[in-house]
């Protein structure tokens, strides 16, 4: 079993930053896919950027150059660096891990980003 814990959420100002992570414990190693998601109320969950176990990123391209995701494979952990907020990134911020050779997704319970002045 794979359990993910987001933190680091919170309230913030427009122009500001927030640093995530995401912790995951259980039966992991450091072949796997970390992803990020957000979702805002009455919308879709949609990808932030992920990273591969050989440190590969990929994200939204509307979130290129402000959003950074990166990964400390000894502490199992993933971080999401978000620059320059928006009121549009409130959401709430998912993690996702995918396991090299298991086609399950493990999810965290997500921890919310609300960004206003």
């Amino acid at each position: 079993q794979v359990h993910l814990v987001e933190s680091g959420g919170g309230l913030v100002q427009p122009g500001g930053s927030l640093r995530l992570s995401c912790e995951a414990s259980g039966t992991i190693s450091t072949f796997n896919y970390m992803s990020w998601y957000r979702q805002s109320s009455g919308k879709q969950r949609d990808l932030v950027a992920d990273i591969g176990s050989d440190d590969s990123t990929n994200y939204a391209d509307d979130l290129k150059g402000r959003f950074t995701v990166s990964r400390d494979n000894a502490k199992n952990t993933v971080y999401l660096q978000m620059r320059d907020l928006k009121p549009e990134d409130t959401a709430v911020y998912y993690c996702k891990l995918i396991r090299d050779g298991d086609p399950r997704e493990y999810w965290g319970q997500g921890t919310q980003v609300t960004v206003s002045s």
